[in-house]
This record gives structure tokens, sequence and C-alpha cells, in this order.
């Protein structure tokens, strides 16, 4: 992208554009555009990119990193939904459980535990999902799928988590439904009402297939500009 084409870009109607995808996709299998939450991805955007979106009237942020975030939002949060969106380091749980509204990368028994004993430390405990490695990519997090059954009802009953749905990120090179597919079939059976699946390039099929909320960055901000 050209620094001319930076400048030009306009997040404000990228975002409007983005809802109407939304809505028309939700529209399209009988669901309402209102239960789909646009998670916007403000991850290494710059302020002049997050600024216009934010003026838009988005409130849902996702984030990669506990620092970033951190220093990011610190002075800015109030009215802000912060959701952490980036795999979590056990060492970071506390930060993350006192900062963030919702952690989406919950994805091993270590970091179960933990999240509770922050929660419990803190009196406060994050809307938790657990993430799904539903392609079993070796270099992505989340717990595969044929141990997910075991890990969400382990969170449950052993850590006394609570928790509110799953998370994916489908392989690249994969057409998304049947991952889609996947996911929605291990929430139901689990009996957990929330579904983040969707990016830029596929969040309309992951409308289509009971998404949420769809996690969307390239489409609201643009192309990051190469330093």
């Amino acid at each position: 992208m050209t620094q001319s084409t930076v400048q030009d870009f306009d997040p404000a109607a990228a975002r409007q554009e983005v809802l109407s995808r939304i809505a028309r996709a939700a529209e399209a299998v009988g669901r309402a555009p209102a239960d789909v939450t646009l998670v916007a991805v403000s991850k290494q955007q710059p302020w002049e990119r997050i600024a216009p979106i934010l003026a838009a009237g988005q409130t849902v942020l996702g984030e990669n990193r506990v620092q970033e975030a951190m220093g990011r939002w610190a002075e800015r949060r109030v009215g802000l939904e912060l959701r952490l969106i980036g795999p979590l380091q056990t060492n970071k749980a506390r930060e993350a459980v006192g900062f963030f509204d919702v952690i989406e990368t919950l994805d091993r028994e270590r970091l179960a535990r933990a999240l509770a004993d922050e929660a419990q430390r803190a009196g406060r405990c994050p809307r938790l999902y657990v993430q799904v490695n539903t392609g079993e990519e070796p270099q992505k997090a989340g717990i595969s799928p044929g141990e997910a059954d075991a890990f969400i009802k382990s969170c449950r009953e052993v850590f006394g988590l609570r928790l509110e749905g799953l998370m994916c990120i489908p392989p690249a090179d994969e057409p998304p439904g049947p991952h889609f597919a996947l996911l929605a079939g291990i929430a139901a059976r689990n009996d957990l009402p929330c579904l983040s699946m969707g990016m830029s390039d596929d969040f309309e099929t992951a409308v289509r297939f009971g998404a949420t909320s769809v996690r969307v960055g390239s489409a609201l901000f643009g192309a990051r500009a190469k330093p």
C-alpha cells in the first residue's frame, strides 16, 4: 500500500461496510445482525487508524499482547471492551486477569490453573473462551479438537472456571467452513453459547456458521504501512 493510499483510507467508512456485510450474512441465514459482535483487531495499528474507528462508535477491541494493550489502553479504556486474542503466557496471567474483559485464548491446564488462581486473588474473572486448534497445526496455539471436551470439563470442574465460548483460527490454506462447523459442534455439545471465529477474509462465512463475534483487522484498518 502506498503512502497516499494509507492516507486516503477511511477506517470509519470501512467499519460501516464491514457491519453491512455482517448484517447481510446474518440475515441470509435468518439471524439477527445484532447477535454478531464486531471485534476490531487494533493490535499494532497506529493511533491515527484507531481513533476514527472509536469516533464511529466501535467499542470492542482485540489485542494480541498484554503489554502492548496496557500501554495503549490503560488511560483510554472507559466505555470499551478489551479482548485478548493472542496467546497468553502464564506469567502474564495476573496482568491479563486485571486488565482484559475477555480472554479468548485459554488452551492448556497450566494456564487454566493460573487464571483460576489470579481470578480468586483479584475477586474478578474475565469472560473466557477456549481456543481450539481446529486444523491441529503445530505452529498454532489451541487445544486439539479431540481433547476439547475433556479440557472444557476440566476447566469447569477442576478449576471452577466459567466459560463463555470457543475461539478458532482455521488454516490459511483450507476452506474455513468445515473448521467453523467443527467449532460450532464442540460448542453445542458442551453448552457454550458463544463462538469467536472469522477474520477479514472469512467473517461472512463465520457468521453463516453461527459466529457470535468476528475478529476483523485489515478490512477495518487497511493494510499496515511498511516502515
